[in-house]
């Protein structure tokens, strides 16, 4: 099948498609890697270039790139922390729906490139929070709203758990990212916001997906976690400054 095709059957002109999957494959790599960043990286891409597919498509996604993650690591999850994470992520799904039925495409690009802005400014100051049934339960239904509304449901609980070992860090998302992605897809489904090119655009994208997942292996003995994390926050805030200005401006 060619790239036309596959553009076709998701209803996006090529360009927009291809500039799509790069943004998976470097989120997909930097996620493998670091924890987080599926959504950080590629839904700023996606509200500039295919909004149409938000924010579905990467909640797919990021219900099935973790997966990857847990392959290996699963032993490492913080399942005491999550009993609390995970529950709490239903009511903010359900204020998750309400945002995606009650705003325009617009609206939601300058909610997405706000949250991003937000996630950079507060990882960027390195603020440790403890953890708690309490933050972990606020991070839940944070968590929840922002990740059905705009894809982005990473940086609340990454937050919690930044000073912790990378393995621990990683399992521990991958957890919550798989069930609460999978929360949201139940909301958006019986709210009727789940369309057919979103579901078609995630499995052409999960070759996309699994060569992230491939790269993202090796860098994760190797990586300057640090480094990436700056990289990341820089790509992060750019995009959203784009996104910002293509809303505003309308």
């Amino acid at each position: 099948m060619s790239l036309p095709d596959v553009a076709a059957m998701v209803g996006v002109p090529l360009p927009a498609f291809a500039l799509l999957a790069a943004a998976v494959l470097v989120g997909a790599c930097v996620q493998g890697a670091v924890g987080l960043g599926i959504g950080l990286i590629a839904a700023p891409v996606a509200a500039l270039t295919t909004p149409s597919l938000l924010p579905g498509l990467l909640i797919l996604l990021a219900a099935v790139f973790p997966l990857s993650t847990l392959a290996h690591e699963w032993r490492h999850a913080d399942w005491h922390g999550l009993v609390w994470a995970v529950p709490a992520r239903v009511p903010g799904t359900v204020l998750g729906v309400l945002v995606v039925s009650a705003v325009s495409e617009q609206v939601l690009g300058l909610l997405v490139g706000l949250v991003v802005l937000a996630a950079v400014a507060v990882t960027a100051r390195s603020t440790r929070v403890a953890i708690s049934p309490w933050t972990l339960s606020v991070a839940g239904v944070t968590s929840g709203v922002t990740g059905t509304a705009t894809s982005i449901g990473g940086p609340p609980i990454a937050l919690l758990y930044q000073q912790s070992a990378g393995p621990r860090l990683r399992a521990t998302l991958a957890v919550y990212f798989t069930i609460g992605a999978s929360m949201s897809l139940v909301g958006l489904g019986l709210g009727g916001q789940l369309t057919g090119e979103e579901l078609r655009a995630a499995v052409l994208l999960l070759p996309v997906l699994a060569l992230g997942a491939a790269v993202a292996a090796p860098l994760r003995r190797h990586l300057d976690v640090g480094r990436t994390q700056a990289a990341v926050l820089a790509v992060c805030s750019a995009s959203a400054v784009l996104l910002l200005g293509r809303a505003l401006l309308g």
